[in-house]
């Protein structure tokens, strides 16, 4: 599989970050990884192994259930459920991404105002019957994680020159997205399907959890694919396109991809961090200097990210699926 390949490279280039560590020295090592890779790992998360291995495990009892489970939970309009193989197709690509996903969110009940509302992406998540162990699973990890993420904001908000409280009232009802995903192996010299073809992400930050089967491969300055293997006891971290306009491009959203030539199966839960649906996205003024004036108009968070879904994701245009 030539087009898959990806240079093994030292854990350097992709570069490791503490977050135990004062706010000034980790904004200092965020903003440096962010401006010249848009990729880091993080260690020192806070989020415990036995909930990390628990999610995994409660997910891959998921994806391996009938096909009727999973359709009980078939995605709806709020972008929760069960995402079938051929769900999703990253823009520009030939094929549909070698992948099945399960979605879940903010648990919100059917009186929050949001909800009331008719908020895009807003509500309550959507939970098999037949598998009670899924939803707590799931739900520690999500909270662990969004408690990861608050002090990852703290060290963005350093690396940006801001207040380390800045996108804290931004991030209280984050439009947050949990994806565990299952990739089968990859049929051999298929040069135009992968597990997910190259794309950036759509959001602010990308908090990802992956097996030790390997796969991820970030594309970097050089246009070189280069790998980026598991460590253990770490996320990946990456920039997504909201922080690439939020910060007038100074942070990148690194292209990447996920080949699984394993032979054997390969997971993940990946943790899509954004603010608040109505959050205004206006240039960052830290960003803008003279001679740099802000490269985009303003727009918010709930705006961006339902663009970006109604051109990458079937259901959104099959009608599959209503919001319950």
């Amino acid at each position: 599989m030539s087009y898959a390949t990806a240079r093994r490279v030292d854990f350097s280039e992709i570069p490791v970050i503490d977050l135990v560590q004062p706010a000034a020295a980790l904004g200092i090592a965020i903003r440096a990884a962010a401006i010249d890779v848009g990729f880091f790992y993080i260690a020192g998360h806070g989020v415990p192994r036995p909930v990390i291995e628990t999610a995994f495990t409660e997910a891959r009892a998921f994806f391996r259930a009938p096909d009727a489970v999973k359709e009980s939970v078939r995605v709806n309009r709020l972008h929760r459920g069960w995402l079938k193989p051929g769900g999703a197709t990253m823009e520009g690509a030939a094929r549909p991404d070698l992948k099945e996903s399960f979605i879940f969110g903010l648990e919100l009940p059917e009186t929050d105002p949001d909800v009331l509302a008719g908020t895009p992406l807003m509500g309550p998540n959507q939970w098999p019957a037949a598998m009670p162990r899924l939803r707590p699973a799931l739900a520690a990890y999500y909270d662990a994680v969004l408690a990861c993420g608050q002090r990852l904001l703290r060290g963005f908000a350093a690396a940006l020159r801001l207040p380390e409280d800045h996108f804290e009232a931004a991030f209280r009802k984050p439009l947050a997205r949990g994806t565990a995903i299952w990739y089968p192996p990859q049929p051999p010299g298929d040069a135009d399907q992968f597990g997910v073809s190259a794309h950036t992400d759509y959001g602010c930050i990308t908090i990802l959890a992956q097996d030790a089967t390997g796969g991820l491969q970030v594309k970097n300055r050089a246009g070189e694919w280069i790998a980026a293997p598991p460590i253990p006891d770490t996320f990946v971290i990456n920039i997504g396109d909201l922080m690439a306009r939020w910060t007038n491009d100074l942070f990148v959203s690194t292209p990447h991809r996920v080949v699984n030539a394993s032979g054997r199966e390969r997971q993940s839960i990946a943790t899509f961090y954004d603010p608040n649906f109505h959050t205004p996205i206006a240039v960052l003024p830290t960003c803008i200097e003279p001679g740099i004036p802000a490269a985009y108009p303003p727009t918010t968070c709930g705006a961006h990210i339902v663009g970006r879904f109604d051109r990458s994701f079937a259901y959104r245009t099959e009608g599959a699926g209503s919001a319950p």
